[in-house]
């Protein structure tokens, strides 16, 4: 790959950018190395995973830290879909608030999401489960071979790691290839997409970075100092991630926010101004997309906002020059959805990171925000006591 959103590669390696910049065009391709993974690993997952969720009153907690964290926000809702107990909640929650997070009686699968592994809140929330949760066990995903987490999980009877790709751990201070990767392995794992899964997103992927650099372009050119994401259900947590990956990659010079449609009237609308872009992350399931698009179209009639772009799996009678439609992707599942969404959402990120004259790869200019969060002292729990397993 020559030239990666209009840049050639040297130009991107000379501006810092060449690690984020490959590590986003990539994802396309290595989607559908993970469905495989899975697949392979899967007699393993179903002999671990099985029993936990046939058993009574199974509380999974889906967890990590920043973009790590946002994986469980995605995959929450799918799950209680399909009538299991899951809550998101972050590993810096669980450090902070062990008894309020943690509950002694009730048997949990806690899922470790992680890039590096070698986070200190990551590590410390699975000796906390294990320390204050009688029936407790861990399944963890990373793309670190090196990382504590990887080899905590190894040495663990209660434990199942799922390591992916070297290509999965990003070198670059911003997580891309390793947030969309663990978001389908835990959606292939759970069963909540289905094997070959992966193709309808991989091709929606491809085509995106043929077709949307003069989308993207005519936006990173307006410069927006507010740019706000918006999704309905798994698609919140995805807004999220995309205001944060924004935010990192301009080094907080573009101010970013995530709501979804329906609670982004409740007040937080009057951010919208003439320099606000809005971005809505149409759902595909029905019952959200009436919503969605209601909003879409209320903020277009207010004309308030600089721009307000829609991003959708299905064709659009209203879709105008700022709303781009997937190919292929009208019959996908939100999850699904999902992976080629934020790669739209990370490429405006890194093209307006380098209009801001940063370096992606490390965008911090003060250096005080790094790629593997520094700093952080896990003290003991006041009061706690071990809880035996029996």
């Amino acid at each position: 790959m020559k030239h990666i959103l209009g840049h050639s590669t040297t130009a991107l390696d000379a501006a810092g950018a060449g690690l984020t910049a490959r590590e986003i065009a990539q994802q396309p391709v290595v989607w559908p190395q993970i469905d495989a993974l899975v697949s392979a690993n899967r007699a393993a997952l179903d002999a671990f995973l099985a029993p936990l969720l046939a058993g009574a009153g199974l509380r999974i907690v889906l967890t990590g830290a920043g973009t790590s964290a946002f994986l469980g926000e995605c995959l929450a809702p799918a799950m209680l879909a399909k009538g299991w107990r899951a809550e998101a909640v972050p590993t810096t929650d669980i450090v902070s608030g062990p008894y309020q997070f943690l509950q002694t009686d009730v048997p949990t699968l806690l899922v470790s999401f992680a890039r590096s592994g070698s986070s200190p809140e990551s590590l410390a929330a699975v000796e906390l489960a294990d320390q204050l949760v009688k029936d407790v066990h861990h399944l963890v995903i990373t793309c670190n071979a090196d990382g504590e987490l990887y080899r905590m999980a190894q040495a663990r009877p209660n434990a199942y790691a799922l390591l992916l790709p070297d290509a999965t751990h990003d070198r670059g201070f911003a997580m891309t290839t390793s947030f969309t990767t663990m978001l389908l392995a835990a959606a292939l794992a759970f069963g909540m997409l289905p094997p070959g899964a992966a193709a309808v997103p991989s091709a929606a992927g491809a085509a995106l970075h043929a077709t949307a650099l003069p989308l993207l372009q005519s936006l990173v050119a307006q410069r927006f100092q507010r740019v706000v994401y918006l999704g309905s259900n798994e698609l919140c947590g995805l807004a999220r991630e995309a205001a944060l990956k924004l935010l990192e990659l301009t080094d907080g010079r573009v101010v970013a926010l995530f709501d979804s449609p329906l609670g982004f009237r409740h007040g937080p609308k009057t951010i919208v101004d003439r320099d606000t872009l809005v971005v809505v992350l149409l759902s595909n399931a029905a019952q959200a997309r009436r919503y969605d698009l209601d909003l879409l179209r209320e903020l277009r009639n207010d004309g308030r906002a600089g721009r307000v772009l829609a991003l959708s799996g299905q064709p659009m009678d209203e879709a105008g020059p700022d709303c781009l439609v997937l190919e292929a992707a009208d019959t996908a599942c939100d999850l699904a959805l999902a992976l080629p969404y934020i790669v739209f959402c990370q490429s405006f990120a890194l093209l307006q990171s380098l209009a801001q004259g940063l370096r992606p790869d490390t965008p911090s200019v003060s250096g005080t925000v790094n790629r593997v969060v520094r700093g952080v002292t896990i003290y003991p729990v006041a009061g706690g006591q071990h809880v035996p397993r029996g």
